[in-house]
């Protein structure tokens, strides 16, 4: 068997935000943990999901990754190169590689720009389509998400959601980027619509031979889409496997707790399943607990929980879980 190629590598990466207390003499008082000391790889042509709750660091690991954060520490390496070390013109000719799709279609268009400005704009500032091709390029990213190009001098407050977000799609493909960050692109989409989107980016992934990181929290729609998932919390990612290998043997008592709350479509299984209910609240990034993140929440929590924190250890092939239980 082949091995895989690794398109995208995170080495321990770390990202803090400091905060301040004071109006006019503000001083330095903490630092927000939002990303703290994770690693893993993205394989060309593949979907990795990034899934946990709310605030656990999974759109600022996007967000890093891209550089549109500069990480506190680590590195995120793109075909071997380490993003975090560039700037300038090394780092947005890099950028044609890497492009991201948000979260909020409604949000990330500019309402003063017509549909093709927003879709042009990347090769304007990469210039790398001009004039009549730039035209062309337009007309053909928008046929490409399911979009008239008859659209192309409309602006985004004529759309729907699920339209606004293909074109959105339309602005990331732009530039032929290899990887793509997803930064929970239906979260902000009606359930009717979810599904069409999803749809469009698998058949983008076969017709173009994108990788994408997927990051969301419905963990039924990512199941659909990614081939391995990734479970965050608090920043630290505390389980890794293969989708069908994590929903079967999920081996992190958070993800165990997450997949609990997923329906199952056999009535007969769902009204028999037990549920895991989470007690308590998740605690502060700026003040995390010792040890393992979780422990103040898992009800298996031992001494050495709080004492230790647990190494991110492959216990099966391709299987990864931060857990001393495990």
């Amino acid at each position: 068997m082949a091995q895989k190629k690794i398109l995208l590598k995170v080495d321990n990466l770390v990202k803090e935000f400091p905060f301040s207390k004071g109006v006019l003499f503000s001083k330095k008082t903490g630092v927000v943990h939002a990303v703290d000391g994770i690693s893993f790889n993205i394989y060309d042509g593949e979907t990795l999901g990034l899934v946990g709750e709310s605030g656990c660091g999974k759109s600022t690991t996007g967000r890093t990754i891209v550089q549109l954060h500069k990480a506190t520490r680590g590195s995120v390496y793109y075909n071997g190169e380490d993003l975090t070390k560039l700037s300038g013109e090394k780092l947005r000719l890099m950028r044609r590689n890497i492009q991201m799709i948000f979260q909020d279609p409604y949000a990330s268009l500019n309402p003063r720009m017509t549909i093709g400005q927003i879709i042009s704009e990347p090769m304007e500032i990469h210039r790398t389509y001009v004039g009549k091709e730039q035209q062309d390029r337009v007309r053909d990213l928008l046929a490409l998400v399911g979009l008239n190009h008859a659209f192309i001098n409309r602006y985004p407050h004529e759309f729907s959601g699920g339209q606004r977000q293909r074109v959105g799609v339309a602005r990331a493909l732009a530039l032929d980027p290899k990887l793509i960050v997803c930064d929970e692109p239906i979260s902000a989409l009606d359930v009717s619509i979810q599904a069409q989107v999803i749809n469009l980016l698998e058949d983008l992934q076969d017709q173009i031979g994108l990788t994408y990181l997927f990051i969301a929290h419905d963990l039924s729609m990512v199941r659909h889409i990614s081939d391995r998932i990734a479970v965050m919390y608090l920043g630290v990612i505390m389980e890794l496997a293969n989708s069908n290998e994590l929903y079967s043997n999920p081996l992190h008592p958070y993800s165990k707790a997450l997949l609990s709350a997923v329906p199952f479509p056999d009535p007969f299984i769902e009204e028999n399943r037990k549920r895991i209910i989470l007690e308590g609240d998740v605690p502060s990034p700026i003040n995390p607990p010792s040890g393992c993140r979780f422990r103040t929440r898992c009800t298996y929590a031992k001494e050495i929980c709080a004492q230790e924190i647990p190494e991110f250890r492959e216990v099966d092939p391709e299987h990864f879980v931060a857990c001393h239980l495990a």
